[in-house]
C-alpha cells in the first residue's frame, strides 16, 4: 500500500523567481536542484518536513486556476504556523503578499491566504486544539 507523500507540485513560470519567494520570502528551505531530461527539478521544504514542494517551470499553467479568486478553497499548499499573526508580520516585512488584511478565525484555528509571484495561493494556518 501506498506509505507516504513524497512531493506537491506548485507550477511556476520562473523558477528561480520562485526560489526566491519561496525561500528568503516565506523561509522554506532548497531541498534539491538538479537538471534533468525534462526540466529542472527544484524542490523547497518547511525544515524537518519529509514533503518537499516541486517548483516545476510550466509557462501556460502556472498560477492559480480561472475564477479560483471567487472561492474560499485553499490554495495548492497549506503551511503551518504555531503563531500565525505574528508570523504574518514577518512575511509581510519580507514582501509576501496576502490576500487578506489580517488573519480570519475559523472553527479550526486561523487562516490568511499567501501569493506567489505566480499567483499561487499558500494557505497559512494555525491549528487550535488538534488538527481540524
Amino acid at each position: 500500500m501506498l506509505t507516504n507523500v513524497l512531493y506537491v507540485t506548485v507550477y511556476v513560470t520562473d523558477q528561480d523567481r520562485a526560489l526566491k519567494f519561496y525561500t528568503d520570502g516565506l523561509g522554506l528551505e532548497k531541498h534539491a536542484d538538479h537538471s534533468g531530461p525534462d526540466g529542472r527539478f527544484l524542490t523547497v521544504k518547511t525544515p524537518g518536513s519529509p514533503i518537499e514542494i516541486i517548483l516545476w517551470s510550466h509557462e501556460s499553467a502556472a498560477g492559480q486556476p480561472v475564477a479560483a479568486e471567487e472561492i474560499a478553497a485553499p490554495g495548492p499548499i497549506i503551511l503551518e504556523s504555531k503563531n500565525l499573526r505574528r508570523d504574518v508580520e514577518i512575511l509581510r516585512e519580507r514582501g509576501v503578499t496576502f490576500l487578506e488584511e489580517a488573519p480570519v478565525d475559523y472553527p479550526f484555528g486561523v487562516r490568511i491566504e499567501a501569493v506567489d509571484p505566480d499567483g499561487n495561493r499558500i494557505s497559512l494556518r494555525q491549528q487550535r486544539n488538534g488538527r481540524g
